[in-house]
């Protein structure tokens, strides 16, 4: 093909998003349209290139040398904190949990302290709420506060991991934790979060003071499974999680995370699998999502709290990951007041007629949020219950609020989907805004119902939509 047949190519393909120009009989050539970055992947591949794990001495540090007892009764909390404030005074190591069942409360980690959770060990996390007190900082659905401990936690550290092929089993269920959602058969007049989330809801929108916001007992506001909070080099490894009081594995203003083949199967209400959370240079690679929330949600804060602390979510990959059920498959919002950016899906899976959606975004008037520049490709769909794509601006308060939900620069390239009720919802109002959202070259199979589309500019290029009979 001549230089001129390329050009006149190019030009035609300009505003379509990324074309491929075949040159005799090379491999095709990536083109970038007008105002797009020359290599966006190459930008992922640097993030996956400069996202290590944390390295530890070779020092170990056994529960059962500090009194543990693995008979799943014994109760071990305070065995495992006197081996990591001696694997931290030592200047780090590993804290094994070796094969066994072991009963523990919260567990916090200091730095250079690997947790490492052995294939056959299970720790079994107390569901007496009074056991996670004293109240510790964290966020609960984007909001700071003082809350009950997250099961296993850590606050200002840096080079921490919790390893292995261990089972960590946080027990909740519809008579502990679970109940305090609400719903799922519930009895009136029970334990709820409801008055309590809107106590915090307003005093974020008041400007409370965080060291003011305390909740604990009487307020049934559940804790994270796994909660790194203002942590620096962060790695979660290999362990299998089960039954979160709430959301599964939980990096707060972390930079340098890497979870990486982690099976999370939990499905009570809220059990989203990992949230990364205003951070920066994220990896999640080869895990297992199985969800009762959405699978992987990026999130950066929810309303005033998340613009007060104004640290967006940035350069994330996800790959080689496999979801089942859950909301969505890979997520940004609805907690998104902070803004996101850069985000990278590639090699994934995702099956299940429990899975509502592949690409979702949720936000509103409220919230507000700037997302942009987010790239999935090589994604492959069996079923998934509702849309390929979601955007959806009237989630929860809609279009009642001062703040305007921006969307800006989505690529979904090569994305194969069997079967699917449709292929956009597009939810959104005057004033917010969507922009330069495509897919490309994806093929959608089954598909039973019209999209949905309000509004925005979204579109199909080279697409195959094929339509059940």
């Amino acid at each position: 093909m001549s230089k001129r047949l390329v050009a006149a190519a190019v030009r035609l393909a300009v505003g379509l998003g990324w074309v491929c120009v075949w040159s005799g009989c090379q491999r095709p050539l990536a083109v970038p349209a007008v105002g797009e970055s020359a290599g966006p992947w190459r930008e992922a591949a640097a993030i996956v290139e400069r996202v290590r794990p944390p390295r530890f001495p070779d020092r170990t540090f056994d529960i059962t040398d500090y009194g543990a007892v693995a008979d799943g009764r014994s109760d071990a909390t305070e065995a495992i904190r006197r081996a990591v404030e001696a694997c931290a005074a030592a200047g780090g190591g590993r804290v094994l949990v070796p094969a066994g069942e072991y009963l523990t409360g919260p567990i916090h980690l200091r730095s250079g302290v690997n947790l490492h959770v052995a294939e056959g060990a299970v720790l079994r996390f107390k569901t007496d709420p009074d056991a996670y007190l004293p109240l510790v900082r964290t966020r609960f659905e984007g909001m700071e506060c003082y809350n009950y401990s997250p099961l296993i936690y850590a606050l200002d550290q840096q080079n921490v991991a919790v390893t292995g092929r261990g089972v960590l089993d946080g027990q909740a269920g519809d008579d502990n934790w679970w109940a305090w959602k609400g719903g799922r058969n519930q009895p009136v007049g029970g334990p709820n979060q409801v008055a309590a989330r809107n106590r915090l809801v307003a005093q974020v929108a008041a400007g409370v003071p965080v060291e003011e916001r305390r909740y604990g007992s009487g307020g049934y506001l559940r804790p994270s499974f796994i909660q790194f909070y203002r942590c620096r080099n962060v790695w979660v490894q290999g362990v299998r999680i089960r039954r979160s009081p709430m959301w599964n594995i939980h990096p707060v203003l972390c930079t340098n995370v890497l979870v990486q083949g982690v099976e999370v199967i939990s499905h009570g209400p809220n059990n989203d699998g990992c949230n990364p959370e205003s951070c920066t240079d994220v990896v999640i690679e080869d895990c297992v999502f199985d969800t009762g929330d959405d699978c992987i949600a990026i999130k950066s804060g929810r309303n005033d709290d998340g613009r007060r602390i104004g640290v967006p979510s940035a350069n994330i990959v996800v790959r080689r990951c496999v979801m089942r059920d859950g909301h969505g498959g890979v997520v940004m919002g609805s907690e998104i007041s902070g803004g996101c950016r850069n985000v990278f899906v590639e090699d994934c899976q995702m099956d299940s007629p429990n899975l509502d959606r592949v690409l979702r975004f949720k936000s509103n008037a409220v919230r507000g949020g700037h997302i942009e520049n987010v790239r999935m490709r090589n994604v492959k769909v069996g079923r998934v219950a509702d849309a390929v794509l979601q955007i959806d601006f009237l989630y929860e308060e809609g279009a009642n609020g001062p703040h305007r939900p921006v969307l800006r620069h989505v690529r979904m390239e090569n994305v194969e989907v069997a079967r699917a009720r449709r292929v956009l919802d597009i939810r959104t109002f005057e004033g917010a805004e969507i922009t330069d959202v495509r897919l490309i070259r994806c093929r959608v199979g089954g598909v039973t119902q019209p999209d949905r589309v309000d509004g925005g500019d979204v579109r199909l290029v080279d697409c195959e939509v094929e339509r059940a009979r």
